[in-house]
């Protein structure tokens, strides 16, 4: 079965919203250090991305795969780029990583042919 990662960010992003008002302390303190973490400094936003979504296809998440995806295509991220940085989360993670590396690589096809 085909994962649809516009579908698959869209529906976490809605139960996102909805957590905001339950635990604000948490989801402020979750986005303030995303922001810190994902800034520029002596790493550039883009390769911090790329580290993300290599981790994200590592622990096998979906939502990883698919925000990280959107977001490597939103600052100029090539296929080519995605796919060496895949390359080195299959070589880490063997086969599991494989499996995930391909799902990686189709979330950023999909974003890439929404835009």
């Amino acid at each position: 079965m085909s994962k649809d990662y516009q579908v698959i960010t869209s529906d976490i992003v809605d139960y996102i919203r909805q957590m905001k008002p339950l635990i604000p302390g948490t989801m402020k303190g979750f986005y303030e250090m995303s922001a810190a973490a994902s800034a520029d400094g002596a790493l550039e936003k883009k390769t911090k991305e790329f580290i993300a979504l290599a981790i994200g296809v590592a622990i096998r998440c979906d939502g990883c795969i698919g925000f990280h995806s959107k977001a490597l295509r939103d600052l100029g991220a090539t296929r080519n780029e995605v796919a060496e940085v895949l390359g080195m989360a299959v070589y880490m993670g063997g086969g599991p990583s494989l499996m995930y590396a391909a799902d990686a690589l189709r979330a950023y096809d999909q974003f890439a042919a929404a835009s």
